[in-house]
């Protein structure tokens, strides 16, 4: 029975070509699978990506944040008061 894993990279590199060339030939601005006996090992991203994911994260956090008080006591202020 052949088991299929999902590879979340549209471009790849196997372990082998990864150790004979130079991280900048590999690198592009969409993630990098890397391979090992076909399976994702790791994955490499450019440092403008990685705080795109980041980013993203908190933004998710937050939205979770956001939607847990919602609905929650709220108190009038008014705006000269502050």
């Amino acid at each position: 029975m052949a088991v299929t894993c999902k590879i979340y990279a549209a471009n790849t590199v196997s372990m082998t070509d990864l150790r004979r060339v130079s991280l900048s030939e590999i690198m592009t601005d969409s993630p990098v699978a890397v391979l090992n006996h076909n399976k994702a090992a790791a994955y490499l991203l450019s440092a403008e990506h990685y705080e795109y994911v980041v980013e993203q994260l908190e933004n998710l956090e937050l939205a979770k944040v956001v939607k847990e008080r919602q609905g929650g006591k709220t108190v009038k202020v008014n705006i000269e008061d502050l």
